[in-house]
């Protein structure tokens, strides 16, 4: 009697434990896809280089229409020169005084030829360009996070997987153990059921690295580090299967008019084909026009030597009109009188000095540093230029574009193959995975019977812990098997929608 009620309760073990076992407490944090790509669009480094071209792009169009504008340049300085003596030659020497000096001038410029007309229409292709490329990486970022994403959720699974395998072990171990300690069972079963148990260990142990190293990447690929510890995140989204109904021809089209690498090489073959425009231009004559205005001061530091200097003009300016007085004295002409020489010369009675208005005279003429300008003619001129011959260099460059924009056309074609190829594929890759659920929920549903029967017999002492062993291995690989079947799915319709450009979830 004692022994039935053992073995009764030996076979009540396995409800005792599932009914105590742990309740997992929730996360402390959630993630959601779109809060995972808001993140990433603000936070990835190669999204956010992207980016940074924006406003060079922006700058560059601003610039091509600049340069159809004059340009205008204003400039001012001040100059010294010290005092010495300047040679003439012949034997004539002169001293010097150390000259101030200031200076400016302004002027307009203009140059007109075929690049600088049709340098914003490059531009703006350019920056079209760029667009097409930030909304390229956009995209790229858009499907990498996803997968991520995907990723880590079917990591969760897994480790949900293992942890139910750790309790079907840990219940055929107290089970086995149970059985051995009422003389039902061997110590073989119990050995097998330990060395069940800790194999189902190591799994989860594995299975929980798997899901701490794929959140480390979605974060990676968010571009920032993870908030809380690795195991207080948990991602809040979940995605429903459903049968695919979609027209394959429907989504060809529309990844031709949509996928933003096609838009992107289009962009650029727009480009290309602006730039052969932009070579033929260098054929073309140009036009240049360019007019200034400028005004110079320049003052002697030593006052004293300028005096003596302009006593030395006068005297000499004096003394040839004295001769000349003479001269008309001789002719019968009324003389000028040496008096009235030196008075117009600027000297005194004595012809020795200078008169006060004459010093005064001198001095303010020299006072000119530095806003007392003398100006300089305002000048202007006009060039028409026609290059003849440049040793085939425009050729050169006509050739290299027309080569570069017939490669940006085969580039567009290539890549326009490319994507026919990944959307029809991803296509018939997404019918297959959603068949491959279907059949992996069969055979899980199979494990499971077989685990059960397996389960039976062994408590009623008709089975074997090998059968028991055997069943439960296999309940865990068709488990496990689902999880990737489904997850598999899901990562076919996110690589379909990366193919064609836009959503296609309901």
């Amino acid at each position: 009697m004692r022994r039935c009620c053992l073995i009764v309760s030996a076979l009540l073990v396995p409800a005792s434990i599932m009914a105590q076992a742990p309740v997992v407490a929730p996360p402390a944090a959630t993630l959601s896809l779109s809060e995972a790509l808001q993140q990433a669009h603000n936070h990835n480094p190669l999204y956010q280089q992207r980016l940074n071209n924006t406003a060079t792009a922006r700058m560059q169009l601003r610039n091509a229409y600049g340069q159809l504008l004059p340009g205008a340049s204003v400039s001012a300085g001040a100059d010294y020169t010290g005092a010495g003596s300047a040679n003439f030659g012949s034997g004539f020497i002169r001293q010097t005084s150390a000259v101030v000096g200031s200076n400016y001038s302004a002027g307009i410029s203009w140059q007109i030829d075929g690049g600088r007309l049709v340098a914003p229409r490059e531009q703006k292709a350019n920056q079209r360009a760029v667009e097409e490329d930030i909304a390229n990486e956009e995209s790229g970022l858009r499907f990498s996070v996803t997968q991520q994403y995907l990723s880590v959720l079917q990591a969760t699974a897994q480790v949900a997987v293992a942890k139910q395998q750790v309790e079907r072990n840990q219940n055929f171990l107290d089970l086995a153990s149970a059985k051995y300690r009422v003389g039902q069972g061997t110590l073989i079963e119990v050995r097998q059921a330990e060395v069940q148990k800790a194999q189902s260990d190591v799994a989860l142990l594995r299975a929980v690295q798997a899901e701490a190293e794929a959140k480390l990447e979605l974060f990676r690929r968010i571009g920032i580090t993870p908030p809380l510890a690795l195991e207080q995140i948990g991602l809040s989204d979940s995605f429903p299967v459903q049968e695919p109904h979609f027209d394959l021809d429907a989504l060809l089209t529309q990844a031709k008019d949509q996928n933003p690498a096609i838009r992107a090489l289009e962009a650029r073959r727009h480009q290309a084909d602006v730039g052969v425009t932009s070579a033929k231009t260098a054929f073309l004559p140009s036009l240049s026009m360019r007019a200034g205005w400028s005004a110079f001061t320049q003052q002697q530091t030593d006052g004293g030597l300028l005096l003596s200097q302009g006593l030395a003009g006068a005297i000499g300016s004096a003394n040839s009109c004295v001769s000349q007085d003479s001269i008309r004295t001789g002719a019968g002409l009324t003389p000028i009188g040496t008096a009235n020489c030196y008075a117009g010369a600027g000297l005194d009675p004595t012809g020795t000095a200078l008169t006060p208005p004459a010093r005064r005279a001198i001095q303010n003429s020299n006072n000119n540093f530095p806003f007392n300008f003398t100006k300089q003619p305002f000048n202007a001129s006009l060039q028409i230029s026609l290059p003849i011959f440049t040793g085939f260099g425009r050729s050169l460059r006509l050739q290299q574009a027309r080569e570069q924009a017939r490669d940006a056309d085969e580039t567009v074609r290539a890549q326009a193959l490319q994507v026919e190829s990944d959307v029809h594929g991803r296509y018939l890759g997404l019918s297959t995975a959603f068949r491959a659920i279907a059949v992996q929920a069969q055979s899980r549903e199979a494990a499971r019977d077989q685990l059960r029967l397996a389960q039976d017999r062994y408590r009623l002492g008709s089975g074997t812990a090998l059968e028991v062993s055997d069943a439960q291995n296999s309940v865990q690989r068709a488990e496990g098997d689902y999880v990737n079947a489904i997850y598999d799915y899901h990562k076919t319709l996110a690589a379909l929608e990366a193919a064609v450009g836009r959503p296609l979830r309901q």
